[in-house]
C-alpha cells in the first residue's frame, strides 16, 4: 500500500516528533492540533515544546514542503491519532478512569476525511479495547464504510494500535531506533500498519492484535512503576533509619542480579503515573501490587513535602522572631524529569504548588521553562535562577536533577539546610 499523505492528529511531545520524522523521510505529512499557536509556529518551521534534535527536524521538513500544520483535518491515506488519555476520578480522589474524551474527538473529526482504503493507527496509550471503541465511534460516523468489527478483513478502513516507547530528551532517536508493537483488529490491519511504520522504524515492526498492544504498553510502564516504587520505598525506610539511601542502593547494585532504581520525589509525565491506573480500573481484584504500586509512588511528594515543612519548622525555632513569610525555600526543578520543559503529571510541580502554601517566599529554578507555570502565578513564588536561590535561600528542595545543577553541585552542597529528593549530592 502507498502512503501518499500521512495524518498525523496532535501535535505535542509525541506527535510532533512522529510527524517530523515521516517528513523526514519524504512523506508528505499534515500534522492537525487544536492550538492555533502551536500551529503557526510549526509553518514557520519553530517548535513550540522541548525535544532535542527535534528543531532542526522540523524546521528541513517544513522547508523542503514535507510538513505542514493546521486545526482542520484533511484528507489522507493514514491517520496517525496521538492525543492525551488523561485519567479522572470521583470526589474522593479514587476510582481512576481513562478518559477517553480527547481519542473520541479527534476520530470524529477525521471521520468526513475517510475513504475506502485508509489506515486509522491510535497511538495514544490506552486502555485495553480502547483501539476497538475508537473504530465504534468511527463506524458510528460513517455507516456508508466497513469497519474491522464487522467485516474483518474486507472490511473498508484498517484499524490498529501502536503505541509510543519512548525516552523524553531521545525521542527523535528512539522513534527510528526502538522496535514498536503494532495491534491490528484483525491480522491485515496490523500487516498494513507494519508497512507504514517500516517507512521510519529501523527496528522491529512486531504484529500482534490491538488488545495485546494495548496491554504491552501498559505492562512496561506498569513494571517501571513497581520498580521505581520500591525505591521510592527505600528511600523513606532508610531516612526513618539515618541511612545514606543513595550510598544504600550503590551497594546493594554491586550484587550481580539487583539493579535498584534511584528514588525521587514521585512519578510523573504523561505515562508512568497514569497508564498502571488503567490496569487496576480493567481488573481491580487482581492488579493489588500495581495499585500498591501507585500509592506508594503518589504519596512519595506528601513525604517530601514534610521534610520542607519540618525544615522550616526546625528554622523557627532556632530563630523565633523570623516569621514564616520572612523565610524563603527554593525548589530546584518543576518538570516531571531531568533536562525537558515537561510539567504533565510532575511531582515536582505539585511539591512546589504546596511549598508556596506554606507561606514562605518560594523561588522556582526551572531552566527549561521560560515563564511561571499557570498553577503558580497568584502564589508567592517566582522563577528565580540557580544564583539567586543560592543567594536567598533559607532552604534548598532538590526535586529534579537537571544537569545544570549537577554542574554546580559543590555549589548546592555549601548551603545549610538541603532536602535532596533525588540524590544530587550523593
Amino acid at each position: 500500500m502507498s502512503f501518499n499523505t500521512i495524518a498525523m492528529i496532535g501535535l505535542g511531545y509525541i506527535g510532533l516528533p512522529t510527524a517530523a520524522v515521516f517528513a523526514s523521510r519524504r512523506q508528505h505529512v499534515v500534522g492537525v492540533d487544536i492550538d492555533q499557536e502551536a500551529v503557526d509556529t510549526i509553518n514557520c518551521g519553530e517548535i513550540h515544546i522541548v525535544e532535542p534534535e527535534l528543531d532542526m527536524v522540523v524546521h528541513a521538513a517544513v522547508k523542503e514542503g514535507y510538513l505542514r500544520a493546521t486545526t482542520t483535518p484533511e484528507p489522507a491515506d493514514a491517520f496517525l491519532v496521538a492525543v492525551p488519555t488523561p485519567f479522572h476520578t470521583d470526589n474522593n480522589g479514587q476510582n481512576h478512569k481513562a478518559d477517553l474524551r480527547y481519542i473520541e474527538a479527534a476520530v470524529r473529526s477525521i471521520a468526513p476525511m475517510l475513504k475506502p482504503g485508509n489506515l486509522v493507527v491510535l497511538e495514544s496509550t490506552s486502555p485495553v479495547g480502547a483501539t476497538e471503541q475508537m473504530a465504534g465511534w468511527l463506524a458510528e460516523a460513517r455507516p456508508d464504510l466497513t469497519f474491522p468489527q464487522t467485516h474483518g478483513e474486507t472490511s473498508d478502513i484498517r484499524v490498529a494500535h501502536c503505541p509510543e516507547r519512548v525516552l523524553p530528551g531521545h525521542v527523535i532517536r528512539e522513534l527510528v531506533e526502538n522496535d514498536r508493537v503494532i495491534g491490528g483488529m484483525t491480522p491485515k490491519c496490523a500487516e498494513v500498519a507494519c508497512e507504514l511504520y517500516r517507512i521510519v522504524v529501523e527496528g522491529k515492526c512486531v504484529p500482534t492484535t490491538a488488545r495485546t498492544a494495548e496491554m504491552s504498553k501498559l505492562t512496561e510502564n506498569s513494571f517501571r512503576d513497581v520498580n521505581i516504587a520500591f525505591a521510592n520505598e527505600l528511600s523513606t525506610i532508610a531516612h526513618e533509619l539515618e541511612i545514606n539511601v543513595w550510598e544504600l542502593i550503590s551497594l546493594a547494585n554491586r550484587h550481580p542480579r539487583v539493579n535498584i532504581l534511584s528514588p525521587g520525589a514521585g512519578v510523573g509525565g504523561h505515562c508512568i503515573a497514569v497508564d498502571p491506573w488503567f490496569i487496576v480500573d480493567a481488573c481491580p481484584e487482581q492488579a493489588q501490587l500495581i495499585r500498591t504500586a501507585r500509592e506508594v509512588n503518589d504519596g512519595k511528594p506528601a513525604w517530601v513535602l514534610s521534610r520542607v515543612n519540618e525544615a522550616l519548622e526546625t528554622l523557627h525555632r532556632e530563630a523565633p522572631d523570623v516569621r514564616r513569610s520572612e523565610l524563603t525555600v527554593a525548589c530546584l526543578g518543576v518538570a516531571f524529569k531531568p533536562d525537558i520543559d515537561d510539567l504533565r503529571e510532575s511531582p515536582a510541580l505539585g511539591i512546589t504548588e504546596k511549598v508556596a502554601e506554606l507561606g514562605c517566599h518560594t523561588l522556582v529554578i526551572e531552566p527549561n521553562i521560560d515563564a511561571l507555570p499557570k498553577s503558580l502565578g497568584s502564589s508567592n513564588a517566582e522563577l528565580a535562577t540557580l544564583d539567586e536561590a543560592l543567594a536567598q535561600a533559607d532552604v534548598i528542595c532538590v526535586l529534579v536533577k537537571h544537569k545544570p545543577f549537577i554542574q554546580r553541585v559543590e555549589s548546592v552542597r555549601e548551603k545549610g539546610t538541603i532536602i535532596d529528593a533525588v540524590g544530587l549530592l550523593g
